[in-house]
């Protein structure tokens, strides 16, 4: 493959930030040249054979940056590969189990169908009462929300070496 990956995130604390530098480390590692930007730092993808996008989850969507920039690059994403996935579930067990099997915002998954992303990936996230604010606190308090770090690292490594052997396929 010869043109670059681009990984890309949308992240409010930077837990989903640190999940997508480790998915370009990986995908470095493999060989694969890569860049990892903010949504909002990504510019054009004529640059890019493919593209891995995340954000985190907050309350089932995705943040309106990351929304954005899949509204805004729908027809680009459908011409190349393409990867999503989501941060959020904190505690313990699968995450998809956690989210009782939601793996993607429902609103957006008309522009995912179209794109045909070659998989969605739910991780763990990170959670960190001291950097919310107040109404944040609150809702974490009435959901019941585990804090803690969760992410699993050997999870969000081993997708992105499947996403390097796709690639190098």
């Amino acid at each position: 493959m010869s043109k670059r990956i681009l990984v890309a995130y949308a992240s409010k604390y930077g837990a989903t930030e640190a999940i997508a530098e480790r998915i370009a480390k990986t995908l470095e590692q493999a060989g694969l040249p890569v860049d990892c930007l903010a949504v909002q730092r990504a510019g054009e993808l004529a640059p890019y054979g493919a593209v891995v996008l995340g954000s985190g989850v907050y309350a089932g969507q995705w943040r309106k940056e990351a929304a954005t920039f899949l509204k805004a690059n729908a027809e680009a994403l459908a011409e190349r590969p393409v990867w999503l996935f989501s941060s959020g579930p904190t505690g313990k067990g699968e995450p998809s189990a956690l989210l009782q099997g939601w793996r993607f915002p429902k609103k957006l998954q008309p522009l995912a169908d179209r794109i045909g992303p070659r998989d969605f990936a739910v991780f763990h996230g990170a959670l960190d009462a001291a950097k919310m604010n107040r109404l944040e606190r609150m809702m974490i308090k009435a959901v019941k929300a585990p804090a803690g770090d969760f992410r699993d690292w050997d999870a969000i490594e081993a997708w992105a070496r499947g996403i390097a052997e796709a690639l190098k396929a």
